[in-house]
């Protein structure tokens, strides 16, 4: 079994640091091999553009999924760190991704890591496929970050909102949309007003985590043949929304 985690974080010393090495640490204990992409640690460039590329089949119009999916059929037509970091991906069974929460989403290197590494032709489109039929269909994936609210800021009541609807882009828009298995994420919160003894409740909650890994129910997200293609791929009649995001007549579970 082999997992990646994708770190994303400038400080070393950070307690996002302490929950990757607490990974690292449960899960080799468990028989994982584990592999580290230490984006700041790398350099990993977070914009996307022509240099992604080792030829382009348009050198005078960058589009760049169009450029993706010819480096796709090529076999050698990603620059070297992108090819790396594809290479790591489809090696891996579960995926983490470990970040502090900015903004309402991730850091810009995190997010330039999944524009440039999801590629198209690759990790998601055309005979790859999408979503209950996507490339990775059967492998898993979960969040892991830190945020600087309380618990309760997450929740239904909260001022930032539940928790499921700020991640709605990511564990659906991103990790659903290639085919993983989400799991619940492990939210890290506050770490830095929680003192010592809060923040090792939160790795020993989060070494927990781990270890039950496998008795883990993923979240639910709606299937492809819940919807119609013929319809603008909305809700079929007679299939209520079950999602955060999906719902008819306002029902669902929003």
């Amino acid at each position: 079994m082999k997992a990646l985690i994708v770190y994303a974080h400038p400080e070393p010393k950070s307690f996002n640091a302490a929950l990757k090495d607490r990974a690292m640490a449960t899960l080799n204990e468990l028989g994982w091999r584990v592999e580290v992409s230490d984006l700041y640690e790398q350099g990993f460039k977070a914009t996307a553009d022509g240099e992604d590329f080792t030829a382009r089949a348009d050198a005078d119009y960058l589009k760049y999924a169009f450029e993706q999916t010819n480096a796709a059929k090529t076999g050698d037509g990603f620059a070297p760190d992108v090819a790396a970091e594809i290479a790591k991906l489809e090696a891996a069974e579960l995926l983490i991704l470990q970040f502090p929460m900015w903004w309402f989403g991730f850091p810009a290197i995190l997010k330039g890591w999944v524009d440039r590494v999801f590629a198209a032709g690759v990790i998601y489109g055309g005979d790859v496929g999408m979503f209950s039929r996507g490339r990775f269909k059967g492998r898993r994936a979960m969040l892991s970050f830190t945020t600087g609210g309380a618990p309760e800021t997450y929740g239904p009541a909260g001022l930032y909102g539940a928790a499921e609807v700020v991640l709605w882009p990511i564990q659906n828009g991103i990790l659903n949309f290639v085919g993983y298995d989400v799991l619940p994420p492990f939210i890290a919160a506050a770490p830095s007003k929680v003192g010592d003894q809060g923040r090792a409740d939160l790795l020993a909650a989060f070494d927990a985590r781990l270890r039950a890994l496998d008795e883990t129910k993923p979240l639910f997200f709606h299937p492809l043949e819940d919807f119609d293609p013929d319809a603008a791929w909305t809700l079929r009649p007679g299939v209520s929304g079950r999602t955060v995001a999906q719902t008819r007549d306002g029902e669902g579970e929003a």
